[in-house]
């Protein structure tokens, strides 16, 4: 049985999640240490423009949303497996279900604040 009817990456789809979401983040990260190597942002506001054009700030958004998608799966299956009572587990989910949406609210506000 699902403690969380709602989000249901459960079986062979959490393993999906895990695995696609690593491999996006790994090509992510080699596309910054090459864009770095190629043409590093020497100043801050650099960086910042960098960053603010749109195909970056969308590639960041992807990045993150893979990076809370392969959090919450690997968290969710450690409580799942080793937090007792489910009363505890179930609290233990729900605490970090509202952490990763604030952290999730958080980035969005940042790379929309970027675009301003």
């Amino acid at each position: 049985m699902n403690p969380q009817p709602g989000i249901r990456f459960t079986g062979l789809r959490a393993w999906w999640v895990q695995r696609v979401s690593a491999v996006g983040m790994l090509l992510f990260v080699f596309f910054l240490l090459y864009s770095f190597r190629v043409h590093p942002p020497q100043t801050h506001s650099q960086w910042r423009e960098w960053v603010a054009q749109p195909a970056i700030s969308l590639a960041f958004g992807l990045f993150f949303a893979a990076l809370l998608a392969h959090m919450w799966v690997g968290i969710r299956d450690v409580l799942l497996d080793y937090a007792r009572p489910a009363s505890i587990r179930s609290a233990c989910l729900a605490l970090v279900a509202v952490g990763l949406l604030i952290l999730a609210i958080w980035l969005l506000r940042v790379l929309l604040h970027l675009q301003a």
